[in-house]
Parts: C-alpha cells; sequence; structure tokens
C-alpha cells in the first residue's frame, strides 16, 4: 500500500511539475503579447509624434490598388506621384498611372484638382487646415483621400479608436531600409505599417485590407525619397489651369477616381 502510495504521490507530483510549466510558459506568452502590444502603440506613437512635428514633409510614393472582378480575379492598379506638405494648411500631390495624370493643390483656402488627361478641372472652397479639407472631401464629396490618415496633425488619434487587435511583427525592409513592422485589426479593415527605424521614423509601407468586401481587396502606399524641414524643395502652392480646361464639379473629373470607368460595375467585363 504504501508503495504504491508512493507512486501515485510520484505520478501526481511529475503532473504539477508539468503543469506548473505549461502555466508559466503560458503566463510568458501572455505577457509577451501584452509586451508586444504596448511596443508597438508606443513605435506607432513615435511615428505619430515625429509626423505632427514636421512643418514641411515632401516624399514619392508607389501605391497599388488591388480590386477583385466579378469572376473573382484580382487586379492590381498601379499609380506613382509626389507629395508635399507644409502644415497647417498647405498640400500639393500629383498622381500618375495608366488612366490618370492627376494634380492637387491646397492653398488653405481653395483646393484646385486638374485632371491633365482629360483637360478637366474642379475647385473647391475649403478654407481651414489640411484635417478639414480631409474631412470635407470624405464627408460631402465622397471623395476620401487614400492613406490621408498619415497626413493628419495626430495620425495616432486618426488610426487607433476602432483597433481591436496589435501585433508587433518584428523588422522588415522597404527600399533598402530596415523598419519596424506593425499590424493592426479593427471591424471593417486589416492594416499594416511600416516605420522606418533610427531618428526618423517615418511610414515606408502601409497597407489596408477591407475585410467587408468579396476577395479582400487592399490598398498599399510604398512611401520613399522622405524629406523633412529644411530638407523641403520650397512650393509656391499654386495650380496652373491651361486654356481651354473645363471647369466640373469634383466627382465630375473622372481621373479623380483611382478605378477607371472601365473597372466599374457597368464597365466591368
Amino acid at each position: 500500500m504504501q508503495r504504491n502510495s508512493r507512486k501515485v504521490t510520484g505520478t501526481a507530483t511529475k503532473w504539477i511539475s508539468v503543469l506548473g510549466v505549461l502555466a508559466i510558459t503560458g503566463a510568458g506568452n501572455i505577457s509577451a503579447g501584452r509586451a508586444d502590444e504596448a511596443q508597438a502603440k508606443s513605435l506607432l506613437r513615435a511615428m505619430s509624434d515625429y509626423l505632427a512635428a514636421q512643418k514641411a514633409i515632401s516624399f514619392d510614393y508607389d501605391s497599388n490598388l488591388e480590386l477583385v472582378s466579378t469572376q473573382q480575379q484580382k487586379i492590381g492598379l498601379a499609380s506613382s506621384g509626389t507629395l508635399t506638405l507644409n502644415r497647417p494648411d498647405k498640400l500639393h500631390a500629383t498622381r500618375t498611372g495608366g488612366f490618370a495624370n492627376v494634380e492637387m493643390v491646397f492653398d488653405g483656402k481653395t483646393l484646385t484638382l486638374l485632371g491633365k488627361n482629360a483637360n478637366l478641372y474642379a475647385q473647391i472652397e475649403a478654407p481651414g487646415t489640411i484635417d478639414q479639407l480631409v474631412d470635407v472631401l470624405r464627408d460631402k464629396y465622397h471623395r476620401p483621400v487614400p492613406a490621408a490618415d498619415l497626413l493628419m496633425s495626430d495620425p495616432y488619434k486618426e488610426l487607433m479608436p476602432p483597433v481591436t487587435d496589435v501585433k508587433d511583427l518584428g523588422s522588415g525592409v522597404i527600399h533598402g531600409l530596415e523598419c519596424d513592422h506593425l499590424a493592426f485589426r479593427t471591424k471593417e479593415v486589416d492594416w499594416q505599417i511600416w516605420i522606418a527605424q533610427g531618428a526618423r521614423p517615418y511610414p515606408c509601407r502601409y497597407v489596408i485590407t477591407s475585410k467587408k468586401v468579396t476577395g479582400w481587396p487592399q490598398y498599399t502606399l510604398d512611401i520613399w525619397a522622405w524629406k523633412a524641414g529644411t530638407e523641403v524643395a520650397s512650393d509656391r502652392f499654386t495650380l496652373e489651369i491651361p486654356a481651354g480646361a473645363k471647369k466640373l464639379m469634383p466627382g465630375e473629373v473622372p481621373e479623380l477616381n483611382e478605378i477607371p470607368a472601365h473597372f466599374s460595375a457597368k464597365g466591368a467585363k
């Protein structure tokens, strides 16, 4: 009896030891997860603070908008462009793609949009800051600016409220530059961001994936040739309208839409 008792006791002791190790490991994983989440938020906050502190910014970018056709084929639309920003109320951006050649200038009072291929333009009276302009374009004209959250005066405040899950995925390399790779989830979208390591934590890549649309279409923005402060070339933030250009409402200038007409539901094949 004593022998059996010792055997049972020994077995129980072994299981207690195993469960104890598992419990410690599990606690370690939970702690590491929370640490990763805290680190990811800290890195995003550092990027946001850095961007907000820059009175002048300029960069080149490449974008890729992946669509899903009615035949469930994923198709990418690629564009490139430039952007110059002077806080709080000056913005000059260009976008060139296979179906568009667009230039946009905001001088603090008026936004001018020019579709160069079609020689069409639109003007919007929108006095205020860049933050206010983004809201007007989204809410009044239903023209959301892709990745506009990164241009706002407090990107962290714009990005974080709807987030339900945060991950620090370690390092990645974008255009030869080592970056911190972070992933976030909301009910509507998943998004990832790669932030340059070092004293200039600017966004090198920003990826937004829509979870509410069939096929999970995705928008990718790669940022390079980053300049800030005195590195930024002077810009008059004016746009000359070509002779003969026709003035339309913002929603009527086809080149302002990143999706060409023949990719729409009516034009889809």
